[in-house]
């Protein structure tokens, strides 16, 4: 998708913790309330959202001038032993796609695959191909959404960034990277969590996709404990380790674009935190 985003827009993974009504609409008008600028819709238990009422969400998210990505289902694995649940995943990303396109989303992210004792070539090939598969019928069906698989936070998963950045070049144009900040904290037993790292980390994708890459940018932050398995569980920023403002400073001096989506427990909270931040370092 070709999309010129205004600026680094910051929002919750799903609807806010103090919306008074749970469902996506209601989330979207009480994100607008609290100064936020995106959502990202949670299919992570199933694609339950249905056609009538993915249009009307993307009505409402235009009248409130909000943004809009979808994480897809857990339950994916682009490089399994059984073909049935390759076939299996390959759709679930296929619908989230499709409602998320009715919906107005610009992108949808996943966990692509697990290694498996599978050697890390091998998987990327199946990756690769299963995502050939996923594109082939988005064109034949018009839907013109961003597929991003995300970096993750266990080394028994697929996604190191490496891997990651050399998928979406092999798809250039159609396939970009989600880069989950806290997962690659977690994958890295504690690295990845410095202003020079992360730069290091954006001056990848620059170099590997171009510069337009950190203009579309779909990234998730939370705070996370790990060990040495890598990630355990999400945490507030304010109770993690993560330097976000060190990380947040990286991205005022690389001039990023896109979406800042917020995965911590408190969700709006930590989404706020951010944002203030981040134009608070932009002197703005």
């Amino acid at each position: 998708m070709s999309f010129n985003w205004p600026s680094l827009l910051f929002g919750t993974a799903g609807v806010p913790r103090s919306s008074p009504k749970k469902s996506t609409i209601e989330g979207l008008k009480h994100l607008k309330s609290l100064g936020l600028d995106c959502m990202e819709l949670e299919f992570v238990q199933g694609v339950r959202m249905k056609p009538e009422l993915a249009r009307k969400v993307k009505k409402i998210k235009e009248e409130l001038d909000l943004e809009l990505t979808v994480h897809a289902p857990y339950f994916i694995n682009l490089s399994s032993f059984e073909e049935e649940k390759i076939k299996k995943s390959i759709m679930r990303i296929v619908d989230s796609a499709r409602i998320g396109f009715l919906a107005g989303a610009r992108s949808v992210t996943f966990h692509a695959a697990f290694y498996q004792n599978i050697p890390e070539e091998r998987v990327f090939d199946n990756v690769k191909r299963s995502l050939e598969t996923i594109l082939k019928i988005l064109d034949q069906e018009g839907i013109d959404i961003d597929i991003r698989p995300e970096t993750t936070g266990k080394p028994t998963q697929f996604g190191t960034l490496e891997e990651i950045l050399k998928l979406s070049r092999e798809f250039s144009g159609r396939v970009y990277p989600c880069i989950d900040f806290a997962h690659l904290h977690a994958r890295s037993n504690g690295r990845e969590n410095s202003y020079e790292e992360f730069v290091k980390t954006l001056e990848q994708v620059e170099s590997v996709l171009g510069k337009n890459a950190l203009e579309n940018m779909h990234i998730h932050i939370s705070g996370i404990a790990y060990g040495k398995k890598g990630e355990k569980y999400h945490l507030n920023l304010d109770e993690s380790d993560l330097k976000y403002r060190e990380l947040l400073k990286a991205f005022v001096d690389k001039d990023l674009k896109g979406c800042v989506i917020s995965e911590s427990p408190n969700l709006e909270d930590d989404a706020r935190l951010l944002k203030n931040t981040y134009f608070n370092l932009r002197g703005k």
